[in-house]
Parts: structure tokens; sequence; C-alpha cells
């Protein structure tokens, strides 16, 4: 968990370096084919194949454009101006965006207490204090934006795989590994509108999307469907907690970029308000007389 947490906290990190030698579409293409090869040969060795059914395919497009074109896209826009920790931060709103696309499309309303509602309500005022609108050291922008939408993009995902996809019969990383084909394919396609700014080639950009697109992805999507496996998806989700952390630190530590009290606020309420959106009621255990032996003959 450890692991995964810092692949994917460090992402705002690369997004950030490989921006100073390429343009977000040409990191969202080069990232999601790099991890679309580093899937499919894990995917192989395990002996899994990809999904053959031409339905669940479809469903794919869906969730590959919502789950990683577009979100990488947005990231890399967002990240021009904005610092990789805020990114961070507001990556982690995705739950909260998740939840109220549940309550939405309906599969949340009946599981829908008190407690989570007050989350849903914290996590956006939370956000609402790292944008900051009313002063003038607020991020509010349309790169920071970009990154909600990215976070919001998410969710939308999220939300489509577990209706249309998840328990159809293949493995989570053949599907996994088929997302991130057909992402390449989509965002590859796009690349003719996008991506064709001039480039400014250096070894920081192309050390920066390298290990974003075979740790940063790749990877991190083995290990992500690896800890659910081993821990269970209650479990796995919460990797979400320290991602923000840790995308903080490292643009502190390795770009110098600034901490304010507000973000920092901001951060901790936001996870506060997902830690609640995340609550269950557990069922009363009520204890049953035993039946008398005659009763039960009866």
């Amino acid at each position: 968990m450890g692991l995964l947490a810092l692949l994917w906290g460090s992402s705002f990190l690369w997004i950030k370096l490989a921006l100073t030698g390429l343009s977000p579409m040409q990191i969202a293409v080069t990232r999601c084919a790099l991890g679309a090869v580093v899937v499919l040969v894990l995917c192989y060795s395990q002996r899994h194949r990809l999904p053959t059914d031409r339905t669940v395919w479809g469903h794919l497009v869906f969730a590959a454009f919502f789950g990683n074109a577009l979100p990488f896209v947005l990231f890399a826009v967002g990240e021009r101006t904005v610092d990789t920790g805020i990114a961070g931060v507001l990556n982690a709103t995705t739950p909260l965006w998740a939840l109220l696309i549940g309550i939405v499309i309906g599969s949340e309303r009946g599981n829908l207490g008190p407690v989570r509602l007050g989350g849903l309500l914290l996590g956006f005022l939370g956000t609402l204090l790292i944008f900051a609108p009313w002063e003038k050291a607020g991020v509010a922008s349309w790169d920071a934006l970009a990154i909600l939408g990215a976070a919001l993009s998410y969710a939308v995902s999220y939300a489509y795989i577990g209706r249309k996809i998840s328990g159809r019969g293949t493995a989570p990383i053949a599907l996994s590994a088929a997302q991130l084909l057909t992402a390449t394919g989509l965002t590859a396609v796009a690349v003719p509108v996008g991506g064709l700014q001039p480039v400014n080639l250096n070894a920081t950009a192309l050390i920066a999307v390298g290990i974003l697109g075979v740790f940063g992805t790749g990877f991190a999507f083995a290990l992500n469907y690896r800890l659910i496996a081993d821990e269970g998806a209650t479990n796995a989700t919460t990797v979400g907690y320290l991602l923000p952390v840790v995308s903080v630190l490292l643009g502190a530590v390795a770009l110098g970029e600034q901490i304010t009290l507000r973000v920092i606020a901001g951060m901790v309420v936001v996870l506060i308000g997902v830690g609640m959106t995340r609550w269950q009621r557990k069922p009363v255990l009520v204890p049953v007389e035993p039946v008398p032996a005659m009763a039960a003959k009866i």
C-alpha cells in the first residue's frame, strides 16, 4: 500500500517535470502506451487473456475515456500553473464525486445517512477552502478546475465500471490491460487535434514521462489489482488518504513549492469528509434465545 501511494502520489511530480518538454496530449498518450505495455506483459505472464466480448470492449471505450484519456490530459493541462501538491489534494475529491454520482443515479440513496451526507458537504467545503476564490492568493483558475474535472472524470469511470464491466468473468488485470490499450488508441487519435505543438525534448521530460508511464501507470495498475485481491476493495481504498500527503511533500521537497496553512487545512477537511462518506453502519446483532428441544420437534 505504501509503494502504491508513492507511485500514484508521485505522478503529479512526474507530470510537472514532463511538461518541461512535452504537451499535455503528448504526455497522456505516452503515459497510456507505456502503462498498457507493462500491464499487457503482466496479464499474459499470468496466463490471462483480454476480453473477447464486443459488448465489453464497447463499455471499455467509455471507461477508458473517462478513466484514463480525459483525466490524464486534464491533469497535465492543470499542472501547467497549479502546484503538484494542490493537484494531489484536488485528486482526493474523487470519492466525493463518486458518492454524488451514486446519489444522482440512485445507487447510494438507500445507504445515505446523516454522517455520509455531512461528509459530502464537508469535503466540498474543504475544496472551496483550497480554491479560496475570495483571496488573491487562492488557486481558483481554469487550470485548477481542469484538475477538479479530472477527479470528477475518475468518479464517472468508477461508477460506470461498477455497473457495466465488473463481475463479468474477466480477470481484473485483463480488464485493466484492455482499458489502458483502449485509452492509448483514444489519445493517439486525439494527438493531431491537441498534441502537435512544438516540443522541447530534454532528458528531464523524457525520464519523467517514462517513469510516469511505466511505474505511475503500468505497475501502479497492477499493484492496485494485487492490493484489492489481497486486502479487499474496502481496505484498498485507504491508499487514497496517502496520495495528497505524498504529492504535497514531494512538491515541497523536489520543487520547493510553498505549503500554506490554508491548503493544509483544506486537505485535512477534504480527507475527513472523504472518511465520513465511507462510513457504513454495522448491523446490530440481536441475541436469539435457543429453542427448547420439545418446541423444536413440534
